[in-house]
């Protein structure tokens, strides 16, 4: 008996200590988190936020006085603004606007007309500064400073901020996650208003004016007002680009290499709109540009209702190019110079042609681009851009940022031959047309060139091949020929030509002793090709290379073929 007594007390004992230990479990699974943390960016002195996601760096000063973290105005505000190393200045570039601050300096420069800043440019452990006053001037953004923490919260322009108020009798905990038994990173004050993030399930995700983010329950939270940042004023730029009256652009390139061409045996071009001269190019490391220009050539041009955009280039010089390129002062330098022959020879645009540039000068050509094309718009000044099609040749294709670039300039023409170079170790056509129309899409899809940007560069010249074998091996060299002397050698030699479906082009060839002479002509057929594409594709217009290597027929080709209607 006792032993059974025994076995009954123990086992008494031992459902009560369960008993108690269920229970210290379930007080211990359903009692909330007490424990506080700090929130993840307690360290910084003056937290930035956009987007209910905080900035790894703070901000300094306050008010009138408050300044931004580079690293952050470019990542929220505009990540074209640079900081140079080399003239020690912060450029902003927009549409019609070149600013530079130098840093510690009160006077700053805006379209290179002299200004006064409150609060300078200033570097501190590395970190460049940016005054906000002069930003806000520039940019359509709001600037909220908590009184409380000192957190800045940017607001841009259409955006809506959702609020909600602390309804409670008493304060509630803001959580690090959307759990009771996450840890309290701050509490809510009764009223206190909040800005809803988002939702997670039974959770709404807030921040605080004072800058802690975090989880609230829906509970605790009702939704008060919506509030939408107001569109802010900002300077309007007079410019409107040039468009053809007839919808498509037809523009063709003068070369001029000492001088330029005696303009009474220039016969009638009907359809043209714009010519290009190559006058100008980058002459020397110090940003001096020579000047071929002619008074009379563009009074010649006027009177027969011509644009004249003339062409700068950097004379295909890279080592040059990169100096000139690489400091404010020296780009400055350039613009100058070219906006002042704009003004003296009454020009209506500019054409830029740089090629053979370092793939490390890529961003400071977008730069230059970007400081020019702001004081060309302010004198009414077309600007375009020439590029080559894409390729995996850094120093004629993958310098150019051609998406950024066409973000910038008016037009973009794409030069869209020498697929076979003259020094091509295999003869082939200048400009195939199959080759010519991935060109097209390549730019159209992978670089988002807007069509309404991109004009089509077509030749009027074309190569005469010569293979022969050599030591047993096939050779080839060439031979530039306009379309007149590809014409005349047709009808020397009685060649009969024949079109090929392969490059969309007529082709003859035939042979001179063991040699054989190979002919991809450029001619009606092809510029008919090429206008159907710039129809499919809805492009700008067209650009030719270049005026004397096309026969007179052409001019007439391409204007009644040249779509007319631009929507």
């Amino acid at each position: 008996m006792k032993s059974s007594k025994k076995v009954i007390l123990i086992s008494a004992l031992c459902l009560g200590m369960f008993a108690a230990g269920a229970g210290t479990f379930l007080i211990q699974q359903l009692a909330p988190n007490r424990a506080h943390v700090e929130p993840d960016f307690h360290e910084l002195t003056k937290p930035i936020f956009y987007e209910g996601d905080y900035f790894k760096s703070s901000a300094i000063g306050e008010k009138e006085g408050l300044k931004l973290p580079l690293d952050f105005v470019q990542k929220w505000i505009d990540p074209t603004i640079i900081y140079e190393k080399s003239s020690d200045s912060v450029i902003i570039t927009t549409k019609d606007k070149v600013m530079r601050m130098k840093t510690t300096e009160l006077s700053a420069l805006m379209n290179e007309k002299p200004i006064s800043l409150s609060f300078p440019v200033e570097k501190k452990d590395d970190t460049i500064y940016l005054p906000v006053e002069p930003l806000k001037q520039l940019y359509a953004f709001e600037i909220r400073e908590s009184t409380k923490s000192g957190a800045i919260l940017l607001f841009k322009q259409g955006d809506v901020i959702k609020w909600g108020k602390h309804t409670g009798k008493k304060e509630t905990q803001l959580r690090t996650e959307a759990t009771i038994k996450a840890p309290i990173i701050a509490t809510i004050a009764v009223n206190e208003q909040v800005m809803i993030t988002g939702i997670e399930e039974n959770w709404y995700k807030v921040q605080l004016e004072s800058g802690p983010i975090g989880f609230v329950r829906k509970s605790e939270i009702t939704k008060d007002h919506e509030e939408t940042i107001p569109l802010q004023e900002q300077s309007v730029s007079t410019y409107v680009p040039w468009k053809p009256i007839t919808g498509k652009l037809n523009m063709t390139w003068e070369h001029v290499i000492s001088k330029n061409p005696d303009t009474s045996k220039i016969g009638e071009m009907p359809g043209l709109q714009v010519i290009s001269p190559t006058w100008f190019s980058v002459a020397d490391s110090e940003g001096r540009i020579s000047n071929l220009a002619d008074a009379s050539y563009v009074k010649w041009a006027h009177d027969r209702n011509y644009q004249v955009w003339a062409l700068f280039s950097n004379g295909f010089d890279a080592d040059r190019t990169t100096k000139v390129l690489a400091s404010y002062d020296l780009r400055m330098k350039m613009i100058k110079q070219i906006l002042g022959f704009a003004q003296t020879y009454k020009l209506q645009g500019i054409n830029i042609d740089f090629e053979n540039v370092y793939l490390k000068d890529k961003e400071n050509l977008v730069q230059f681009v970007r400081e020019l094309t702001p004081f060309m718009h302010e004198q009414g000044l077309s600007v375009s851009i020439d590029v080559t099609p894409k390729s995996t040749n850094e120093m004629w294709s993958m310098f150019y940022d051609r998406t950024a670039l066409a973000e910038v300039v008016d037009y973009m023409m794409l030069m869209a031959y020498d697929e076979y170079w003259a020094t091509s170790p295999k003869s082939g056509s200048v400009s195939s047309l199959p080759w010519v129309e991935r060109s097209i899409t390549a730019l159209l899809t992978t670089d988002k060139i807007p069509p309404s940007k991109l004009v089509l560069g077509v030749p009027y010249y074309t190569r005469q091949w010569t293979e022969e074998t050599k030591n047993g091996k096939l050779t080839a060299t060439s031979k530039t020929l306009t379309m007149e002397a590809a014409q005349t050698i047709i009808k020397d030699k009685k060649l009969t030509p024949t079109f090929l479906a392969d490059t969309g082009q007529n082709y003859v060839e035939y042979k001179d002793g063991s040699k054989l002479i190979r002919i991809w002509l450029e001619d009606e057929v092809s510029i008919r090709a090429r206008l159907a594409l710039v129809d499919k594709y809805n492009l700008a217009g067209v650009a030719s290379w270049r005026r004397g290597f096309e026969k007179p027929a052409i001019w007439e080709v391409t204007r009644d073929n040249l779509p007319k209607v631009q929507p």
